[in-house]
């Protein structure tokens, strides 16, 4: 295993506080893209949670699979995979659906770093103008194709819409991933109508599972995350892009216990097993999909728990520009 490069001696990108702790190293335990280590440090200063030093731009790719968003097939572990994705969507749903009523205004839903468009499938299927913007050719494939929703390939300050066209931006999974987050806000506010809302999710690095599991947690996602943020960390990013927060969640069915599962047996993870190209038949792959599933279920309870305390593995808010 090669061991993690030297540290950048960049500051904290947060407060500009030079000096840090080193958490921990860890490599790529989801998709094993690398048998790299990668250091995670912690800043003196503020707390924010990053990786050091940061990979290149080409390091990044390599890091990506090149098809890790879910896109149906016509098996029968295929259509129960898509019919649990639509169960679980339904608070990201209902939490847009309310922020858009909140909000008063109408118009056009962007979603950023849709993937493989499901979620824009079922906002559309409501009647809602939608489009998905991604960094990645094939998801905006996946998106038109087997979703019959409009994506465009481009960064957020690239989106081929004017000033002022957005009644709403979701970011889910998305500010984590960025070198300069405050970037992809600015662009974000600037596409915004006056009463817009902007909604973001990211993995919260104050949970209770972080605490227990360490390295090991499903939410570091090493070396794909650049940043692991706590909630005050990205309400605090959110305040000095000029946004104010309206409402916080902290549990995510899609994503809370999931996490979890995947936390305790990433081998068993469906999309970690379809991008590691593991050999298994049509049984063996539903035998496992179910097997995962009654891993996920069974951690429903400490995820909720976990998030009634404020210390959910997630942080979704529900955010309007400042007047």
């Amino acid at each position: 295993m090669a061991t993690a490069p030297a540290a950048s001696g960049k500051p904290c990108p947060a407060c500009d506080q030079p000096d840090y702790r080193v958490l921990f190293h860890a490599t790529d335990r989801l998709y094993r893209t690398t048998e790299e280590t990668f250091r995670l440090v912690q800043c003196r200063g503020c707390g924010l949670i990053r990786l050091d030093p940061w990979p290149s731009p080409g390091q990044l790719r390599r890091y990506y699979p090149d098809q890790y968003w879910f896109a149906p097939g016509a098996c029968a572990a295929d259509r129960l995979e898509e019919a649990w994705r639509r169960l679980v969507l339904s608070d990201h749903l209902e939490f847009v659906r309310r922020a858009l009523r909140d909000s008063g205004e109408s118009g056009l839903v962007l979603d950023v770093g849709c993937g493989g468009g499901l979620f824009l499938r079922l906002l559309r299927e409501r009647g809602l103008p939608v489009l998905g913007l991604d960094l990645s050719p094939q998801a905006a494939a996946v998106a038109w194709k087997h979703n019959q929703v409009p994506a465009a390939c481009a960064p957020l300050h690239a989106a081929p819409l004017p000033a002022g066209s957005c009644a709403l931006i979701t970011m889910f999974h998305v500010l984590e991933h960025l070198e300069n987050p405050p970037a992809y806000l600015e662009a974000a506010r600037s596409l915004l109508k006056p009463e817009g809302r902007l909604v973001v999710q990211t993995p919260n690095a104050a949970c209770w599972q972080f605490l227990l599991l360490g390295e090991n947690w499903s939410g570091l996602d090493v070396p794909r995350h650049l940043f692991s943020f706590r909630a005050c960390d990205l309400e605090h990013l959110l305040d000095c892009c000029g946004f104010q927060v309206l409402r916080r969640k902290y549990f995510s069915l899609r994503d809370n216990p999931a996490g979890l599962a995947t936390s305790l047996a990433p081998w068993l993870d469906p999309m970690a097993r379809r991008v590691r190209g593991v050999r298994e038949g049509p049984r063996l792959r539903l035998f496992k999909d179910l097997l995962y599933l009654a891993l996920v279920m069974a951690s429903v309870p400490f995820t909720l728990l976990e998030a009634a305390c404020h210390a959910g593995s997630t942080i979704m808010l529900e955010a309007r520009k400042k007047p």
